[in-house]
């Protein structure tokens, strides 16, 4: 869910306020079978080049910060796939809500150095999910035969370039009626966090970019490489398992978003000083759950006005702090870690509730330790 839909409507939902509710689900997702798993894999295998190359497309504008780092960071961090982050335009990327990016290619000059196209594109959530630029540039990509990965909400601009139709597949939650509504062909599939068919890839929200890249992993070069790196990252498992029924009130989520927007007593704002050499994953993970609590402002700052990360992603930011500083990178932390660590702090820090909320967003199961 995109931060900006939340924010329009939370005032127009403050006469809920008072009943705002989030519970803690009480079931876990049940695995997905091997043959499921294994089959989903085959459907991500690279279909081009023996090490591929993959294209995560950014809308300068804004792109959701998660959906977009995760997979860049995991596939730089395997060593099994050329990765870049490509722009519609010159200039740096809005990574929503916190942070930019600048571009490693534009779409023109990816063109020029590839013709043959990318093996996978990633589309995270854009802040106009109709770009025609992007629209146009990735059924070129899918004609040209590149599995196209929707993360997310990203999904919608997979739908309005008409990739869904005929074909099973998943969204956030939020957005679950609305691609729908544009592929009145797609299959909507429950209780997966993705979903592959002939080419095209979808998810759920934000938190399943980490065990989709993963999947990914596996399709390109093998169980025990993408098991030994989901390891090292700290995650126990990354098949599709999801509960969906677990997330799905819209009326709960405006309703809280606006008790929160409207606490002025309990707001507090956070400041996350990034230094050089900052793990990309957790710094994408921290920054988009603490700028969803609605309970104060949220900036990521640096001493420079850029610097690079710990895997090479030049990463922009305004320079001085204004608010309570965040401890996040004082203790060690697995990436894995990292979302259940910030909802665990976030909790601390406002309550269960906001933290419920936050979790609610991110489309992630947490309960209280």
């Amino acid at each position: 869910m995109r931060r900006r839909d939340l924010l329009m409507l939370a005032l127009a939902a403050a006469p809920l306020a008072a009943c705002a509710s989030f519970k803690a689900p009480t079931a876990e997702p049940e695995p997905v079978s091997e043959a499921e798993h294994l089959a989903t894999i085959a459907q991500m295998r690279p279909p081009k080049r023996k090490r591929p190359l993959a294209a995560i497309l950014l809308d300068n504008r804004g792109s959701e910060t998660t959906d977009s780092i995760v997979p860049w960071s995991v596939l730089k961090r395997s060593g099994v796939a050329d990765v870049r982050m490509v722009t519609l335009e010159a200039g740096p990327a809005v990574l929503m809500p916190v942070l930019s990016v600048d571009s490693e290619q534009t779409v023109v000059a990816f063109d020029d150095a590839h013709p043959q196209g990318a093996d996978y594109v990633f589309v995270p959530a854009y802040h106009d999910a109709r770009s025609p630029a992007a629209i146009d540039w990735l059924r070129k990509q899918a004609s040209g035969g590149a599995t196209i990965v929707g993360i997310c909400a990203g999904g919608l601009t997979l739908a309005h370039a008409g990739l869904l139709e005929g074909r099973r597949g998943t969204t956030h939650w939020f957005n679950i009626k609305q691609i729908a509504d544009i592929s009145t062909g797609m299959t909507v599939v429950p209780d997966r966090r993705y979903v592959a068919d002939r080419g095209v890839v979808t998810t759920t929200g934000v938190s399943a970019s980490l065990p989709v890249s993963l999947a990914i992993v596996e399709a390109i070069a093998g169980p025990e490489k993408a098991a030994q790196l989901a390891q090292s990252l700290g995650v126990a498992h990354y098949d599709a398992r999801h509960l969906s029924s677990a997330f799905g009130s819209k009326s709960a989520i405006y309703s809280a978003g606006a008790a929160n927007t409207l606490n002025l007593l309990g707001r507090r704002n956070h400041t996350l000083q990034v230094e050089p050499g900052v793990d990309e994953l957790i710094l994408a993970f921290v920054a988009d759950a603490w700028s969803r609590t609605y309970r104060g402002e949220f900036e990521a700052v640096a001493a420079t006005p850029s610097l690079l990360s710990q895997h090479g992603l030049e990463l922009r930011f305004k320079t001085g702090a204004d608010g309570k500083l965040l401890s996040v990178f004082a203790a060690p932390s697995l990436p894995g870690e990292a979302l259940k660590n910030a909802l665990d702090a976030i909790s601390s820090e406002f309550g269960t509730s906001t933290a419920l909320l936050v979790a609610h967003q991110l489309e992630v199961i947490w309960s209280e330790a």
